[in-house]
Order: structure tokens, then C-alpha cells, then sequence
């Protein structure tokens, strides 16, 4: 549970890079907050071979925040899930720390092999990012995307099939 405090504190730092100067509590109070803390309870018991309470608390997950994130999927710290309605995350996804998900993100697997996402990564609404691809580090994936390659480090993509548009500095 200790990766959900380091959560929130990430999510208090991206308000305040947005400008709205938000205590740690607000942060905490906003919306998301709760699909996430269900999502990192999830992971808890399913590392700890709790499998059946893990799938209870997934689905009361997907009752309360009309969202799915897998019980095996596994997020670094600093995960946040800023409007959780629609989001669906396949057991198989890995991601590094501090992404940001909007709502209706879909990220699954196909064929059985699932993306795997680096550290610094903004997906925007209704993005979705299917297969056996790796998202680099320091990216961000606009609205809508569907990302269906890979993805270096330090780019924005956009569209569909998503196509680089910016690159940024190392």
C-alpha cells in the first residue's frame, strides 16, 4: 500500500504543475482516488495469493468507478488514474512509474502478449494501446490514439495508427 501514498503525492505534484495549488488531502479527495486504491488493494492481494478477495475488490472496482484493471497488471509508483470511467487494463500490462491515464483507456493484449509502458507516460482519453508493444519512457499518447508499434522515448503521438509528432530533448 505503499505505492498508493507515493500516488497520491504524484497526483498533488501534477495538480500543482497545473497550477492549482492542492494539499495532499484534496489530492487524495479528488476524483480516482478510490479506483486506485481498489486497484493497488487488488494487486496487494494478489501478490499475497489472495486470489479470491483480489477479484472481489476488482469488481467492486469495476462496480463503483465503472472501471477494469486486472488483477496481475502492475504499475510502478506514482500511477494515476485521473478519471477512471472506461478504463480497462489487461492482467498481462506492466508499466514503470508515474503515468497518468485519462478516462476510456483501453490497454490490452493480443494474441496474448500485452504492451509494456515506461516511466513518464500521459495517455490521453479514450486512447488505447493494444499488443505486443513497448511505450518508451518520458512519452505522450494524445486523446484517442491507438498505438498499435512501438513507441521511443521522449515523443508525442497522435492518431490512428499513432504517428510521432514530437520529439523532445533527452
Amino acid at each position: 500500500m505503499r505505492n498508493f501514498l507515493q500516488d497520491i503525492r504524484y497526483k498533488q505534484q501534477y495538480f500543482q504543475q497545473q497550477g492549482y495549488n492542492t494539499s495532499l488531502l484534496r489530492a487524495f479527495l479528488s476524483d480516482g482516488s478510490s479506483a486506485n486504491f481498489l486497484y493497488r488493494l487488488t494487486s496487494w492481494l494478489q501478490w499475497h495469493h489472495l486470489q479470491p478477495l483480489a477479484l472481489s475488490v476488482l469488481w467492486l472496482n469495476k462496480i463503483l468507478n465503472s472501471c477494469m484493471l486486472g488483477a496481475g497488471c502492475r504499475f510502478g509508483p506514482g500511477l494515476i488514474l485521473m478519471h477512471p470511467v472506461g478504463i480497462i487494463i489487461n492482467s498481462k500490462v506492466t508499466g514503470g512509474d508515474n503515468i497518468i491515464i485519462q478516462s476510456g483507456v483501453v490497454i490490452g493484449d493480443e494474441r496474448g502478449k500485452a504492451p509494456i509502458l515506461g516511466s513518464n507516460i500521459f495517455i490521453g482519453a479514450g486512447a488505447k494501446i493494444i499488443g505486443d508493444v513497448k511505450i518508451g519512457d518520458n512519452v505522450k499518447i494524445g486523446a484517442n490514439a491507438v498505438v498499435v508499434k512501438d513507441v521511443p522515448d521522449n515523443v508525442t503521438v497522435v492518431g490512428i495508427p499513432a504517428k510521432i509528432v514530437s520529439k523532445r530533448a533527452e
